[in-house]
């Protein structure tokens, strides 16, 4: 071969290679695909796959970056594993492994001020983990059986996590206060107090509330405006609603949604959207009056569930199905399916800086 014609070949190849990189659009649907193990990028407007990417073994959940440049991927293997698995979303490539040591279970997911939050259901515990420094700087036990998905507050003052086999929430708190003083009880204050406070420098501490709720108790959401969290009880059918405020189950309601996977809120609040891996149907319901509007036909059962950040549209992954459904949510009929692989199931949304 000339050196001519090996120049145009590599300039070929490299115009390709850039070429690929660039097709990664700036706004994502991701979606996993757990018998393939990758991880799917969708265009949202032609809800075709750009890329898919090795997702390390059974990918369970999956987050973005605020910047939307590096997915994480929860390998799940039933409390077994311990890995996450970051994606390059840029480049489109697997980064090499967080290990998460003892931690074992990974499984839900948030990504919060710069951080990784996750469960590990193995471990019983909520950690996170800080990509600057790469390290794990906070774990809180639960003491409960499968610890499982998770909220975090933007604040960073409240972190719910479900506990699927114990019918609970967990809501961890963020308490500032007085830390003791030293050599003894904390001095009652007055002159030579410390100025801190009473009890010396003023320190965080986190205190934890269990709320019982229905059996089976996974997929969680919390409401646009804060106020309360919903949670869907697999093994009752049910749905707990819990006053975020006072840390209680206000209502249950007979939802009728066995086998129940996971809840979310329209980004408007009106609707809440509840799949099953039980039955053909997603199952919607008004967030004011509590009762049901609709049963769509989206497949032979569903798990993960994702807003579309115009509120526009929600997507269903069908797991039985291979395929995740495209809800329009004014008419509430599924208008569209996108193909990301073998077993879909956790989304979520990407936009890159």
């Amino acid at each position: 071969m000339s050196s001519r014609l090996s120049l145009v070949l590599v300039l070929t190849l490299l115009g390709a290679t850039l070429l690929n990189a660039a097709d990664t659009p700036q706004t994502m649907l991701l979606a996993l695909a757990k018998t393939d193990q990758t991880l799917s990028i969708v265009d949202p407007v032609t809800l075709s796959v750009i890329a898919k990417i090795p997702s390390g073994p059974d990918p369970h959940e999956v987050i973005a970056s605020t910047d939307g440049k590096v997915a994480y991927i929860s390998n799940y293997g039933g409390g077994s594993f311990n890995t996450i698995t970051p994606v390059d979303l840029v480049q489109q490539k697997a980064l090499p492994v967080i290990d998460l040591g003892a931690l074992r279970g990974p499984h839900g997911l948030a990504f919060v001020a710069g951080k990784l939050w996750f469960t590990a259901e193995g471990a019983k515990v909520v950690g996170s983990y800080d990509p600057a420094t790469k390290t794990i700087d906070w774990v809180m036990g639960t003491g409960q059986d499968r610890t499982h998905m998770l909220y975090v507050f933007p604040a960073l003052d409240l972190i719910v996590t479900s506990n699927v086999s114990s019918a609970t929430m967990t809501f961890i708190q963020k308490v500032t206060g007085p830390g003791p003083g030293p050599g003894g009880p904390p001095p009652s204050g007055g002159p030579g107090a410390p100025p801190n406070g009473p009890g010396g420098p003023l320190r965080t501490n986190w205190t934890e509330t269990l709320v019982p709720v229905g059996k089976g108790a996974e997929g969680f959401d919390v409401s646009p405006d804060g106020k309360e969290i919903w949670a869907a009880n697999a093994q009752d059918g049910t749905i707990s609603i819990i006053d975020v405020a006072s840390k209680s189950v206000i209502q249950t309601l007979a939802a009728d949604v066995p086998g129940a996977n996971r809840l979310k809120f329209t980004l408007d609040g009106k609707l809440v959207l509840v799949s099953t891996l039980r039955g053909p149907d997603l199952a919607v319901f008004a967030a004011a009056s509590r009762k049901a509007v609709k049963r769509v036909k989206i497949g032979h059962g569903a798990a993960g569930i994702l807003m579309q950040p115009d509120g526009a549209r929600a997507f269903v992954a069908c797991s039985p199905d291979d395929y995740v459904a495209v809800i329009d949510l004014k008419t509430l009929e599924m208008t569209g399916k996108i193909a990301p692989g073998r077993q879909p199931d956790g989304l979520a949304w990407a936009v890159r800086e």
